[in-house]
């Protein structure tokens, strides 16, 4: 079953633009302080929802293609490590960050795990396009 990637395409493309309106220093730098704090802000949102439908079509991806018996219960780090193991990404160490970033968003926010959780997402990016390649080589 060939699955509709067309969602998380659109996801990563949307993080790849914020991140790339935070890296135009040009326009950065004509924005005062809140304005550059939404901007981030939006980066980390556009992170958040990235990661959700990242780490649900790996899943889902197990799931079609080795049998859902093999995916159910499963914690995280079992399922990125199933991932890893069918070359839809390359360090469950750091998918396992970008999990803990992801839930340090939702159970606290100051300004220090804003800082934090923006750099992991542009990090984040270059990982969420790899996935996205893999899940459409091996999309059949």
């Amino acid at each position: 079953m060939k699955l509709d990637l067309s969602s998380l395409r659109k996801a990563v493309e949307s993080l790849e633009k914020t991140i790339r309106v935070v890296d135009d220093n040009t326009f950065m730098s004509r924005l005062n302080e809140d304005q550059k704090e939404a901007v981030r802000a939006g980066v980390i949102q556009t992170f958040e929802f990235t990661y959700e439908l990242c780490w649900k079509f790996m899943r889902r991806w197990l799931e079609v293609n080795l049998g859902s018996v093999y995916v159910a219960g499963v914690s995280r780090r079992q399922l990125f490590r199933l991932g890893a193991e069918h070359r839809l990404l390359s360090d469950v160490d750091k998918w396992m960050e970008y999990h803990d970033a992801r839930n340090e968003t939702v159970h606290t926010y100051d300004e220090n795990t804003a800082k934090d959780v923006f750099e992991t997402a542009q990090k984040f990016l270059v990982d969420a396009q790899k996935l996205l390649q893999a899940l459409e080589a091996h999309n059949d």
